[in-house]
């Protein structure tokens, strides 16, 4: 089992209706993985948070993919200005 804290910011925190949580998941999650579960878990606004933004893991910053997911994963709404 593994357990992902996941921070939100701006966008994020909003669509999620919190600033952070602990996710369990039964294997080792990639981004792919926690986002398929954020989108259940908040429906369409947080798709378009994870579609436009993109995650922070370990200081990368990355968008999806098959990447793997640290202990604590930021979800970043797209920055205006660069």
């Amino acid at each position: 089992m593994a357990i992902v804290t996941v921070r939100y910011f701006a966008a994020a925190a909003e669509a999620a209706g919190r600033e952070q949580e602990d996710i369990s998941f039964d294997a080792d999650p990639t981004l792919q993985t926690l986002g398929d579960e954020l989108r259940r878990r908040y429906g369409a606004a947080m798709d378009r948070v994870l579609r436009s933004g993109s995650y922070l893991v370990d200081g990368v910053v990355r968008r999806t993919g098959a990447h793997p997911v640290g202990a604590t994963v930021d979800i970043l709404p797209p920055f205006a200005g660069g």
